[in-house]
């Protein structure tokens, strides 16, 4: 699972608010869990916002187990979306979470991720007992990073006592698509052993959607970790090295994972 961590990075936009009203910040996992844990975040108001606040998630190819801090009752898991997706969060709020690597959370706790995509639901639907660990040992007075150090205990705990089989030919074609940026043809670059109908049942199970639309979630956050400027993306047009054919098919792609345009992303 290391190769992940070390190809992979799921980017989330940064928070614009004119006055600083939000703040958004991510904190890497201890070494025992780096393989499968991206980060833990927070996304909290300083003040109460003079209008309720739209939160867009951006794909990034991942599973989240997140909170309310302040009622921790409320907790929840989000699957992979193949689009962008938006959340109604209202005037004042302080979410923390869990952002899995790609594959690790069916891997850590057995859930086809596949049952997750494209909806955020209850996490005692799912995961009853990490639910109930967290409404138990949480609470509005511990900070984030006392909760943190919890959640590293938990997990790393969690992972000791697990024993892993994942299929070696799923991995290799994970590590494919991740050297090759997403830009791949997913029906015949994927000559691991598997048969395209196999690679898509096994997928399904551990990412939560086929291998092309993975591929296609990955080479849209290559293009956010390259971080281009709006000029750059018009003059060395990266969008075809990674297969676009023209920059209205690039900005509709764009869009379908971001919500905006990249001008109105990248500005």
């Amino acid at each position: 699972m290391k190769f992940i961590k070390d190809f992979y990075r799921p980017i989330q936009p940064t928070v614009k608010v004119g006055a600083k009203e939000i703040v958004y910040q991510e904190t890497r996992p201890v070494k025992a869990i780096e393989n499968f844990v991206y980060c833990f975040w927070q996304l909290k108001t300083t003040n109460a916002l003079k209008e309720p606040f739209v939160y867009r998630v951006v794909s990034d190819g991942c599973i989240d187990i997140f909170f309310d801090h302040n009622q921790p009752t409320e907790n929840f898991v989000m699957g992979f979306f193949r689009k962008y997706t938006e959340f109604a969060i209202g005037n004042e709020f302080n979410y923390m979470g869990i952002r899995f690597l790609p594959s690790a959370f069916p891997l850590l706790f057995g859930i086809n991720a596949q049952s997750l995509s494209n909806q955020s639901q209850e996490l005692r639907q799912v995961l009853p007992d990490f639910s109930q660990w967290i409404e138990d040992n949480i609470n509005s007075k511990l900070s984030f990073e006392k909760i943190v150090t919890l959640l590293n205990g938990k997990l790393s705990v969690h992972i000791r006592n697990q024993h892993f089989n994942l299929d070696t030919r799923f991995l290799n074609a994970l590590r494919l698509i991740f050297r090759c940026k997403g830009f791949l043809d997913t029906e015949t670059d994927l000559a691991t052993g598997l048969s395209p109908r196999q690679l898509r049942r096994i997928f399904n199970y551990y990412i939560g959607t086929t291998p092309k639309a993975f591929s296609n979630v990955v080479r849209f956050q290559h293009i956010l970790n390259a971080m281009p400027s709006r000029l750059s993306l018009k003059e060395d047009k990266l969008y075809f090295d990674l297969g676009f054919f023209d920059q209205a098919h690039f900005i509709k792609n764009f869009k379908t994972f971001y919500g905006v345009t990249p001008s109105e992303a990248l500005r």
